[in-house]
């Protein structure tokens, strides 16, 4: 039989029969393994005269120099069978793969290509020039990673498969009709295929002759979350249509006790942004397409790519408040014009802040088949030494020393949660994993974040990959106030918090404009039992502990109470009031600073706003205030981007030594945009939208404007003609013509010289052409994956 069978593969008498099986080539029988079976090699080199003739590859050749069947030069020769059309059933395989709203899908001008999920069988429909015969005519596809140099079997850029056979990395291929002049075939990739754009050849050998036809575009494949093998399979439909499918969201600004949401338009579907991220991924991130099958190499690729400092990746990062030469961070609405922008130049785009940085990592990850949301952490901690604390340090005068205060503390961080599965950590570590595109501290030699798992995060599990301290400071750290006197003077602990960092964590709550409150999913009750003793398990762990003080906790005799602000509006004066209670039977003299800085929200200082000094006898058993007003002009040339402030105390009871510190940060608030529709919005038909807001400041409003962005609809530059007396309300109409009926999420923003970062959004219905709602059912695929039956209802149960 030509076999040569060596101990590798020689089946035990009980099961030799099944280890045979039958060449549908050559007719023998013989062992399937290919590294010993001469009729397997044989048919093998004559079914791919271009492949190596050993399954053991030799040293490969560069691509060019790689043999390969000719082309047939007459296709209206029907003594060959000539492929002479590609149809890749895209409306069907769409709605199949959940890739319908791609542009490349539903664009009739984007040349043929489509996109399709790994791990779920596609169909293709070949035009030929005579009827395809399966007993003369052998068809074979050849899949090349098209940005692969030199491809080949071994790593899973190279496959190959008959028509009716399977290959050993688990693609097939099989005939369900034939025509005189066409045949429709089904063909299934592994989930574990390398993402990415691929090139498909047919390989047909007829009458003793071998022709190559080369599809004349790519197909890509991108992850698939809903395919249970997939390592990004979520279970649930909703679930899997807000993280994957839905192409706006919101992303949550401002500071912990004044929450805002601000929509974002993801857009990930639309042109040219598949192909911007996989040339992050190739041209940028320089990463090798064996590596793309893993979903956490890619994750972690992101949120290197998306970044600029050391790889000229997507953005360039801006924290100064000045923007010359570019946008600034709080004028972008969506990603489509920051990876179009990238994608047509090639260079770096100004300016990103971090909701910028996770709002494009949120398309850039949906795009490519990966769940992702944005997650905002406020009272963000930036621990820069890896010792799980942040360490501000003070003079006499309570302001803060600067070249000492390497840690920070951000109003508020915007990072990026992708799900998939982490067998590199184990089973109970997969879901939820962090990553962070915004630079801030090097991870391996570069500007990057996770992905880090959120399991282990709430474990304080810090020795786990990728970057687990850093994301477990983010949400736990310490705050320690130090007193600094000088080189040669020992510092003096003022104060401790083990609260007040990792503040309500949110994302959007799935298929509702609301916020979902995801802190306990990251740490457990602050201060209670739980955390405190994963703090000090972590600091255990922790290979560069700072040193760990605890304050003292004796009764004072002085109390102080700072009275943290809470609402202040952007136009309107502020206090800040300190109440100083002496509990004891004689007078105690005190000395407090009140002081009020402007801050960018990364938490650094930019200007003092005001600053005052009280020295003050307290009378026994008695309460005195200590009052300081902000005026409107006082604050408003000093404020930056954002309106950020910092307030704080700095008290001491002149008798005892007695320190008190204190601080607050806040953002001032800015008012909301109003969207009207005075009609029902409906498919093809324009409606008119009424935006206004009042304007809170004491002071006109010059050269103002509105930006509209929305789904399914033309984005448009509106001009307030006049401007806009203090208490007026600026006002103006856009007319916006769905082109789809469904979900649309209306973003309006508005500018003028003296008000900025003003924004109001609003999700609502298109009608379809009949004026009635499109069911929800529709938007769904005709049929439901069968791979969720089985894990259907729990499914239901968990949303």
């Amino acid at each position: 039989m030509g076999n040569n069978c060596s101990t590798c593969c020689s089946p035990s008498p009980s099961n030799a029969q099944s280890q045979q099986t039958c060449c549908d080539t050559c007719d023998q029988v013989c062992c399937v393994c290919p590294c010993c079976c001469l009729p397997f090699q044989t048919c093998w080199h004559k079914m791919f005269g271009r492949r190596p003739a050993a399954f053991h590859l030799p040293t490969k050749p560069p691509p060019e120099e790689r043999p390969k069947p000719s082309a047939l030069v007459d296709v209206n020769d029907t003594k060959y069978l000539a492929v002479t059309g590609w149809d890749w059933r895209r409306s069907a395989n769409g709605a199949t793969h959940h890739t319908s709203d791609y542009h490349l899908m539903d664009d009739p001008d984007s040349s043929g290509g489509a996109v399709f999920r790994r791990g779920r069988p596609f169909s293709l429909r070949l035009t030929t020039n005579r009827r395809y015969n399966a007993n003369v005519d052998k068809i074979s596809f050849v899949f090349t990673v098209s940005d692969c140099k030199n491809p080949s079997f071994g790593n899973g850029t190279l496959e190959g498969v008959s028509v009716g056979g399977e290959w050993l990395g688990g693609w097939s291929v099989k005939v369900n009709e034939v025509t005189n002049n066409s045949m429709s075939l089904e063909l299934s990739c592994p989930p574990k295929t390398i993402i990415g754009a691929w090139r498909v050849e047919v390989d047909i050998h007829s009458d003793d002759a071998t022709h190559n036809f080369t599809c004349p575009y790519p197909v890509y494949i991108v992850f698939n979350p809903w395919c249970p093998d997939d390592g990004t399979y979520i279970e649930g439909e909703e679930e899997r249509k807000e993280y994957v499918l839905q192409e706006t969201g919101l992303i949550w600004r401002g500071t912990h006790n004044r929450l805002r949401p601000c929509a974002w338009h993801y857009a990930q579907f639309d042109k040219n942004i598949l192909q911007c991220v996989l040339r992050i991924l190739t041209e940028v991130c320089k990463m090798s397409p064996p590596h793309r099958a893993d979903p956490a190499k890619v994750a972690r690729a992101i949120s290197a790519g998306i970044n600029s400092p050391d790889d000229s990746g997507v953005l360039v990062g801006n924290w100064s408040g000045e923007y010359e030469g570019g946008i600034p961070p709080t004028e972008w609405n969506g990603s489509v014009n920051i990876l179009t922008q990238f994608y047509d130049t090639k260079s770096p785009v100004k300016y990103g802040q971090c909701w910028v940085f996770s709002g494009v990592v949120t398309t850039a990850c949906r795009t490519l088949g990966l769940p992702c949301r944005p997650v905002t952490n406020f009272s963000s901690a930036h621990d820069t030494h890896n010792s799980l604390t942040i360490d501000y340090f003070f003079d006499d005068e309570g302001e803060t020393i600067e070249r000492l205060n390497s840690d920070s503390i951000w109003n508020f961080h915007v990072w990026n949660e992708v799900w998939m599965r982490r067998p590199d950590l184990g089973q109970e570590y997969s879901g939820w994993q962090i990553i962070d595109a915004t630079p801030q501290e090097e991870s391996d030699g570069q500007y990057r974040c996770g992905p880090t798992s959120q399991v282990a995060v709430k474990k304080g599990e810090i020795h786990l990959a990728f970057d687990t301290p850093f994301v477990y400071a983010e949400v736990n750290a310490d705050k320690l106030f130090w007193k600094y006197r000088g080189a040669s003077q020992p510092m003096k602990l003022l104060g401790r918090k083990t609260g007040g960092v990792g503040l309500n964590l949110s994302t959007k709550a799935v298929g509702r404009y609301m916020r979902e409150d995801i802190t306990l999913q990251y740490k457990h009750q602050e201060d209670s039992t739980e955390e405190r003793n994963v703090m000090r398990e972590a600091l255990r762990r922790c290979e560069n502990v700072f040193a760990r003080y605890y304050l003292n906790e004796e009764i004072e005799d002085v109390e102080f109470d700072f009275q943290l602000l809470d609402d202040i509006i952007i136009g309107q004066p502020f206090a800040m009031c300190v109440v100083v209670t002496n509990k004891s039977d004689q007078d105690h003299d005190v000395s407090i600073v009140l002081r009020a800085d402007a801050t960018l929200y990364t938490g650094a200082v930019k200007e003092q706003i005001k600053k005052q000094h009280f020295d003050k006898t307290i009378k026994a058993n008695s309460e005195e205030k200590c009052l300081v007003e902000v005026t409107f002009d006082e604050y408003y040339k000093k404020l930056v981007d954002q309106c950020a402030l910092n307030v704080a105390c700095l008290a001491k009871v002149k008798s005892t030594d007695f320190e008190y510190f204190a601080q607050d940060d806040f953002r001032m608030r800015k008012p909301d945009i109003k969207i009207t529709p005075k009609t029902p919005f409906m498919v093809g038909k324009p409606t008119v939208c009424e935006l206004s807001f009042t304007n809170p400041l004491p002071m006109s409003l010059t050269r103002a404007l509105f930006y509209v962005i929305a789904t399914k609809c033309e984005s448009q530059f509106l001009r307030v003609k006049e401007d806009i007396p203090a208490g007026g309300v600026a006002q103006n109409e856009v007319t916006l013509t769905p082109s789809a009926a469904g979900e649309i999420t209306i973003t309006a923003s508005f500018l003028s010289k003296e008000l900025e970062d003003v924004d109001g959004y609003l999700a609502t219905q298109a009608l379809g052409v009949d004026g009635k709602p499109v069911d929800a059912e529709e938007d769904k695929p005709n049929e439901e994956s069968p791979e969720d039956e089985a894990a259907k209802s729990e499914a239901e149960d968990s949303v």
